[in-house]
Order: structure tokens, then sequence, then C-alpha cells
């Protein structure tokens, strides 16, 4: 009887063993990623439970970091304002791979085929490009613009179909097109004279359209990347005419995909104002007064609405456009310092960080309820893995 007990008590601590040893499966569809900057870690965050899973260190200088995704979601590509490019296992919650590629870089985009990372520079300007498994570096074009003598930053990476790269020149006023289907022999299209001081670019959900802002006069440059023999086309040229300029606080970014239907949206620079654009045309459907200076105009999935974060002195406070009515309808105060703003894939949460209040909020878009709070570090950017299935991101 005893032995027969003893069997029975040792299988019983056999299989609580085993079952100790399998690991919890989990998918990534869910998952995330919050960047605290004044840390140099990520908090590695899933949607359906809103919780935090992990916390990822030693990335270094992520005060300007942004993210993409590899094709299957399970890593993370991270562009620090060091020059660091860094490959992170979600799964693992853990940095698997990490280059120093340059001295101040600003962001960086996944080629359509998920082979390829490009990084944009600032110092010492240009854009390298790296096989996304191994993060062996395969090309280097440097962003010698108008008379070759001076490298300019490089803003507004996006990646577009056929293996593309797209880009602006910030000091040369030029927009490039690298086509890097031969990594290592990249064969590069450029375009002079779009307009002054490209600070953004976007490309819009289809991949057709590249859109750069200009931080120097007032007005957007336009490439058809379907028809790019045509050139660049100047849109919405002297929108502030006659009326004075404010200080710019924050830079505004165009990486929100502010397209909705046919009308893109896009922040004013200096001005307190959301624009719209037809895209049919590519002519002015009006504006909006907001809050304060605009930095991130972000569709919310569904295309109804907009969510508008802000400049200093303005940067507590959250916006809601509905696109139709061409009016705000909420606004929000989800703490000090509102950097970011991320929604779920189908729209049901919006993801919202506050610097100064160290701290991520998740609002519910039907009810603007806030559904949970997260403690994080300084946080900034939000990114979840569902751009890892959209162009542009």
């Amino acid at each position: 009887m005893r032995i027969g007990r003893l069997l029975v008590t040792l299988t019983a601590l056999a299989l609580c063993a085993c079952a100790a040893q399998v690991p919890v499966l989990r998918g990534t569809g869910d998952l995330g990623v919050v960047v605290e900057r004044e840390t140099g870690r990520l908090k590695l965050i899933e949607t359906s439970g809103r919780t935090e899973l992990a916390t990822i260190g030693g990335l270094g200088d992520l005060s300007h970091a942004s993210v993409v995704y590899s094709r299957d979601a399970r890593y993370a590509y991270v562009f620090g304002r060091d020059g660091g490019l860094s490959k992170v296992d979600l799964l693992e919650a853990r940095v698997v791979g990490r280059v120093v590629q340059a001295g101040n870089s600003i962001g960086g985009a996944i080629s359509q085929d998920g082979r390829l990372i490009a990084v944009a520079n600032y110092d010492p300007g240009g854009v390298k490009v790296f096989d996304a498994a191994t993060l062996e570096l395969l090309s280097d074009i440097p962003s010698a613009g108008g008379d070759g003598t001076r490298r300019s930053k490089v803003i507004g990476i996006a990646d577009a179909p056929g293996n593309r790269f797209v880009f602006s020149l910030f000091e040369a006023g030029e927009i490039w097109i690298a086509d890097v289907s031969d990594p290592r022999h990249p064969q590069v299209r450029k375009f002079t004279g779009i307009g002054k001081e490209p600070y953004d670019g976007l490309i819009t959900p289809g991949g057709r359209f590249y859109i750069a802002g200009l931080y120097g006069e007032d007005g957007v440059a336009l490439l058809d990347l379907w028809n790019p023999e045509a050139g660049v086309r100047r849109i919405l040229g002297g929108y502030g005419r006659g009326e004075e300029k404010m200080p710019v606080y924050k830079m505004p970014h165009l990486r929100g995909w502010a397209v909705a239907g046919n009308v893109a949206l896009l922040p004013a620079v200096g001005r307190n104002e959301v624009l719209f654009v037809n895209t049919d045309t590519w002519a002015e459907a009006g504006r909006v007064a907001v809050h304060g200076q605009p930095v991130f105009v972000i569709v919310q999935p569904g295309a109804r609405r907009a969510w508008v974060n802000f400049a200093f002195p303005n940067n507590d406070t959250v916006q809601v456009i509905d696109i139709p009515a061409r009016s705000v309808i909420r606004e929000l105060k989800p703490g000090r310092a509102v950097l970011h703003m991320e929604f779920t894939p189908r729209g049901e949460q919006a993801w919202v960080s506050s610097r100064d209040d160290n701290r991520v909020t998740v609002y519910d878009t039907a009810t603007f309820a806030a559904l949970a709070t997260l403690p994080a570090d300084h946080p900034s950017g939000i990114f979840l893995t569902s751009r890892a299935f959209a162009t542009g991101f």
C-alpha cells in the first residue's frame, strides 16, 4: 500500500515538473512596446488584458526613438537617438542584436519583404541598410544633396512597394527613392528643389503617394510613386499667407497615417490648426481650429475620427476630431506632456503616453472612459505589433 502511494506521489511530482518546464505559449498579435526615454528601456505590453509583461533594458539613448516590426511580429527593431539599431525578441523579452551605426539617428523602416532594415541618420547623414536577420551592414547611401559638398540630415523615411525606401533631405530640400532590390548596390533616384527644409514625411496607406511637410516655407511636397517621372508637386502653397507665424515649440509629425478615405489630415506648422486635404485633387478641403500646435494627428481605425496631441505649453491635452463634421467633439486630459498615441488594430482602444506624469492611459474609444493606467518611466512612443502589416510603419 505504501509502495502504491509512493508511486502515485512520484508520478504526480513528475507531471508537475514536466508542466513547469512547458513554456507559456503566446502569439504576438496583441503585443507592443512603450519607450521609456530616460532609462533606455522598453516596456513590453499586451492589449487584451492591458498589462505589462516585462521590461527590456540596454537600448541606449531613446530620447527620440522609433520602432518597426518583423513580418512575423516577433522582433522589434529599435532606432535610438545615439545611432543605435537594436533587435529585440518580444517572446523572450531580450535584446538579441545591437549595432551603433551612426552618431545621431532619427528613425528607420523595414522593407516590403521584411529582409532589410534602413536607418535614417542625422549625423553624419545618409541611410544605412542592414540585413534584418543578422544586422550585417549591406550598404551605405550618403546624403550629399545639392552640389554634393555637405551631407544633409535624413528625415521622413518610409518603406514603399517594390522593396524601396523613400526619404527626404532636410538641408538640401530633396526627396530620394532608393531601390534596394539588390541591397549591396542600391539604385537611387533623386528629386531636387522640392521645397525648403522638409521636416517629416508619410506614405499613404496604399503606398502610392509620399508627402513631405516643409518647415522652411508654407506648403507640402507630393510625389506620386506610381508616376515618379512627373516629379514632385507642390500642394497647400501659402496656406498661412497673411498670418503671423507663431513660435514652433515642437516639430509636428506626419507619421500618423492621417488619411481617412479621400481626406488627409495634416498638422499646420506654427499654427493651431489641422488642415484637411482632398486626396483626389490634393487641394485644401477645410481646417479645424484646435487647442494648440498639433504634433500628431492620428486617424482612428474606421476613419471616422482623428486624435490630436499638442506641443508645449498645451501638451496635457488630447482632442478628438469628427472627420465628416470637421469639428472637435471631445477633449481629454491624460496628463502632463502627452507625447504619443496608438490605437489597437480595430480601434477599440487608444493608448496615450504622458511623459511628465510617468504613465500610459488606455481609453475606450467609444465612451472615452479610461480603462487602465500603467506606470512607466517618462514614456514616449507606443508601438503595437499591428504595424508589422502596414506600409509606411
